[in-house]
């Protein structure tokens, strides 16, 4: 009968022993993460959509927690906001928002970055970056489609209010995501 050996944690979250109660602190502290980030504002003139730190903290807590606690999380924050926590850009809450198509996308990004990064994708620099450029497309992905129903914006018009104007500040949250991530994996490896 051979032995089963460790092949060492999927995600940053599995290097954090535990069980359910582990799971139920991250996916709460994934979701209060991305509900704080939100408070950090910067109106854009001509847009509906503020500037924020969500997509940072939805990016990173996807590929930190996985594809399932990722979800989970980006869920809890989606319905969390859904019933009436203001934790949602400026304080808000509800469905009833512009930007609301975002927070939806948010739930698909975490899950597609997480299931990437179980599979390494956040171990170097370069991988990771192309991680976090999928998850910004796939935010994107539900978000404009929901501010052209919201708006009844066209599609150029949408996406010149609703993409155009976060690409350098989603460029600088990606590269710094980049970073990060594999740095923390070396500070993990290095305590094993």
């Amino acid at each position: 009968m051979s032995s089963i050996t460790s092949v060492g944690p999927r995600t940053l979250a599995d290097a954090i022993p535990g069980g359910l109660v582990r799971n139920i602190a991250l996916v709460a502290g994934g979701a209060a993460f991305v509900g704080l980030a939100a408070q950090v504002v910067i109106p854009l003139p001509g847009t509906p959509v503020p500037l924020t730190l969500q997509t940072f903290a939805v990016l990173l807590t996807g590929a930190a927690l996985g594809s399932k606690r990722g979800l989970l999380a980006m869920s809890v924050y989606a319905l969390a906001g859904i019933v009436g926590v203001p934790w949602f850009a400026d304080g808000n809450s509800g469905w009833a928002l512009a930007s609301f198509g975002y927070i939806l996308g948010f739930i698909v990004a975490a899950a597609l970055v997480g299931r990437l990064a179980e599979r390494g994708a956040d171990r170097t620099p370069l991988k990771a970056l192309g991680l976090m450029l999928l998850g910004n497309l796939a935010i994107y992905a539900v978000g404009v489609p929901w501010l052209m129903m919201a708006t009844g914006m066209d599609l150029p018009t949408a996406v010149a209010k609703g993409v155009v104007p976060f690409l350098i500040g989603d460029a600088i949250k990606t590269v710094i995501a980049a970073a990060v991530l594999p740095v923390t994996w070396k500070a993990v490896n290095f305590r094993r």
